[in-house]
């Protein structure tokens, strides 16, 4: 695994991203699969970035680091279990169905849930209909 830090030339926010290996991030970049979580921009590149080594002091920064992780993974967890309980899983179908439901073709008591591409995302709030984006971690025990 391998760390980078990234720069959007649209927006110039700056952010991390983890890859399997530099030719992982190459090969995403080419395929234009990277984009600017601000601005959606898939104008991304990596910037320079310095080492960083734990020592004694910066080893119990990296406890609390991960301590955070663990406290957000588990707030996501929480957010799916509400989601899977209250809301339809429409799988691949989830630009269609969204569809379905704004233009009253398909009504639907239940909101939906389901799987996207950015640009499918893109053309969906394009055209008026509301959707959000959250992270989404895999249950490893089934």
């Amino acid at each position: 695994m391998i760390k980078y830090r990234l720069i959007c030339k649209n927006c110039d926010s700056k952010f991390d991203s983890w890859f399997a290996s530099s030719k992982e991030f190459e090969r995403l970049k080419k395929k234009k699969f990277l984009n600017c979580h601000l601005c959606n921009s898939k104008d991304v590149e990596k910037t320079l970035m310095a080492p960083n080594f734990i020592s004694n002091s910066n080893g119990e920064n990296l406890g609390k680091k991960e301590l955070k992780i663990k406290e957000i993974n588990k707030k996501i967890k929480e957010y799916q279990k509400f989601i899977k309980n209250n809301f339809e899983y429409v799988g691949k179908n989830f630009v269609y169905e969204a569809r379905s439901i704004h233009y009253n073709k398909k009504k639907k008591n239940k909101g939906i849930f389901g799987t996207a591409t950015n640009d499918e995302i893109k053309e969906l709030n394009d055209e008026g209909i509301v959707t959000e984006t959250i992270p989404w971690i895999e249950d490893k025990n089934n």
